[in-house]
Parts: C-alpha cells; structure tokens; sequence
C-alpha cells in the first residue's frame, strides 16, 4: 500500500495564555525571528530582548484578555476544528495536522514527529493568501533547517500563496455578501501592513511606493506583497459587484511610517471626517480572527471611527473554520494551485 500523504496547515501562532510570562514567551520567539524584523542578529536581539518584549508585554496581555473567549485562542480553535473538517474531505488520502509557526502546537516539532512516519509527500500550507517573507519564507526555513535535512526526507511541497484560487475568493465573498456591502457607505479592504524595505526585497530595483501595482498585476509582481493585496481587492470587489468610487485598500498595524501605506487608521478618520457613516472592514490576509482583526478592527478601529463622527464599523469575520474555506484548502492543497 502506498504510504499516505500529510498535509500540514500553519497559521502564525498564539500564546499559550492570556499571561505576561505567556505572551512574553510567544513575543520573544515571534520576535527573534530574523523574517519578522530584518535587521542584523545583534541589533535584532538587544532591540526584542531589551526594548520591546519587556514594554510590550504587559500591553499585549491585556489585549490577549480581551481577545480570549471561553475555547481559548480563536487563532488556536478555529485551526483545531478547520484540520478535521479538511480530513473529512480528503479522507484516507492525507492526514491532516494543525501547527504553529511560534508556540502551540510548534511547526519544528510536529515536523520531527512527522519524519518518524514515512510519509511519500508531506505538503506544508501556510494559511496567509497573499507571500511574504516574514510569514510564508519565514515557515520555509523551519521545514528546510529542520525537516529536509533529515534522512530520508520525503518529497516536500509548498503552498507559496492562494489569493487568487477562485474556492478562496468564493469563501469569502460568501462572508462579506452576507453583510450586504452595498448597504453600507464605503467598503475597506484592510491588509496586515509591512515595512516597505521588505516588499522592495521582492522586486530589487522597482520601488513599492511607485510601482503600478493599484491598477493591475504587474509582471514583476507575482509574489510582491502589496501587488497581491490590491489585486485581492480587485478580485473580491469585482465578484460583489462594488463600484470603484466605494472601496479601497489599506495597511493596518503598522509599527513606522516607513510602512505600506495607505494607513488603515488614517483613511478611516478622513472617511469620517468626508461624511462616512457606516463602514464595513475586510481582512482578507487574514482567513482566521486574531489580534488584528477583533481586537484592532472590530474595537479599536470602530471606537477610533465613532470619535471621529462615525455611526458604526462593522468588521467582517475571517473564514475561520466555515465549510467552503475547508474545502478551498483541500482542492488547493492537491491540485497545487497554490502559487
């Protein structure tokens, strides 16, 4: 009998508890890796260990608190009932496992575990549809310093990114109609910022904060960050039918203004301050709720609009564990429609 396949899902990672000691953990680790903040090891090390885990933890604990729910980590438990849903669908032919790039349940160790088996094919899916260096590269290094450098390592494929798979633009276009966008004032299609130094590393010599990439996909821009942001916007605002005047792309969760711009939380005060009244929110680089999107989104951007003159923002839920993104994941995983 040939030997199964395993299908691995990874999403970024989540602290064990909503504790200081926990959060400071998963903040060191998340940190410390040298795809998150790019700068030389020594720089990197005293900036994390001796700045930003120590100020920023308390802070972040009393965000977790808010974000936790009586299942835990929504990160963590949406990502335990997504796994066996896509099990079903592939039924004998994969097994499927959960993991996280930092903390629980750990990607280095489930791989380790995962050498033992003898799998023909083992293929890693990090759940980000749009690459980036810092979350897509940054799960490749774990599997080639950890896993393919390991006996008889078994063939490895890898799902660089998938926001253009028509099941994953259908899964969330069923989550947004849901919300009848065309009843509200003005759609934002909110993305996880990054540092401009980053996505210019993807096209050397094209600069991101000129580059066309807002109208169309250009040629250099396959796994250019911000490229495939705006044309995910494209996509999904096509499909609902939204007129150009009523939507636009942002970045959100920026730590400079060196970063994508334009700023999420910048645009909706001059949305309010234009007449905007009820707004809905996207994220669709995110396809579970965390931080970012709860928290960021659905708290601080709404109480941020509301000051400014705003009724209400609405934030649209990420796929999580909904049936049509599980079956997204198991046609994309097995008929390497991933880019």
């Amino acid at each position: 009998m040939t030997p199964k396949k395993a299908l691995v899902l990874v999403n970024t990672g989540t602290p064990d508890k909503p504790t200081v000691s926990a959060v400071r953990r998963f903040l060191f680790q998340f940190l410390n890796d040298k795809r998150v903040i790019d700068i030389p090891n020594l720089l990197r090390w005293l900036l994390v260990n001796l700045i930003i885990v120590p100020f920023r933890a308390p802070k972040s604990t009393r965000l977790y608190q808010k974000l936790w729910t009586k299942d835990g980590s929504p990160l963590l438990f949406h990502l335990n009932n997504l796994a066996p849903k896509v099990q079903q669908i592939l039924g004998n032919s994969h097994d499927v496992y959960p993991a996280m790039r930092y903390g629980n349940p750990s990607l280095k160790q489930l791989l380790n575990e995962l050498s033992e088996k003898q799998y023909e094919e083992v293929v890693i899916f990090p759940l980000f549809p749009q690459f980036a260096t810092s979350t897509t590269e940054s799960i490749a290094d774990v599997v080639n310093n950890s896993y393919l450098a390991a006996p008889n390592a078994p063939q490895v494929s890898f799902v660089r990114q998938f926001y253009d798979n028509p099941l994953f633009l259908a899964a969330y276009e069923k989550r947004i109609s849901a919300f009848k966008p065309e009843e509200y004032d003005y759609v934002l299609f909110s993305y996880h910022g990054l540092p401009l130094r980053q996505v210019d590393k993807m096209h050397p010599g094209v600069k991101s904060e000129t580059c066309p990439c807002k109208e169309a996909l250009p040629a250099h821009g396959e796994y250019c960050y911000k490229a495939t942001c705006y044309h995910t916007t494209h996509l999904l605002a096509d499909a609902l039918q939204l007129p150009t005047e009523k939507y636009e792309t942002t970045f959100q969760s920026r730590l400079s203004k060196n970063w994508l711009r334009p700023f999420t939380d910048e645009t909706i005060v001059d949305l309010a301050n234009k007449g905007v009244k009820n707004l809905l929110v996207v994220a669709p680089a995110f396809v579970a709720d965390c931080l970012e999107t709860t928290i960021e989104i659905g708290w601080e951007y709404n109480e941020l609009f509301q000051k400014c003159g705003g009724n209400q923002l609405t934030l649209v839920p990420s796929l999580n564990d909904m049936d049509e993104w599980a079956a997204a994941i198991a046609h994309i995983s097995t008929s390497n429609k991933g880019n």
